[in-house]
């Protein structure tokens, strides 16, 4: 533990900010895991609803800067790509 108060601040701060990192970073999987389901059933609406909310958590994870812009460029188009292939079957 360090001594100085400064230090003990930044401690402080990181560990909260690493909780509130860690609570983002699960909410946006689960959003990814919840269209991902929706996606392997027939209803292309609740695909539609799921992709639009995976969407939304990973542009905002990206401006934070929880996750890199490119690597959420990349998964919301292959989510979008299986969303297309489910709309096309169907």
């Amino acid at each position: 533990m360090p001594n100085i108060k400064s230090a003990i601040k930044r401690v402080k701060v990181s560990e909260k900010r690493r909780l509130n990192n860690a609570s983002h970073k699960s909410a946006l999987r689960t959003a990814v895991k919840t269209f991902e389901t929706a996606a392997t059933g027939t209803n292309v609406e609740t695909a539609k609803a799921a992709l639009i909310a995976a969407s939304k958590k990973l542009d905002k994870a990206a401006s934070k800067g929880l996750i890199h812009k490119n690597a959420a460029a990349r998964k919301k188009s292959r989510l979008a790509k299986k969303l297309n292939e489910l709309s096309a079957q169907a």
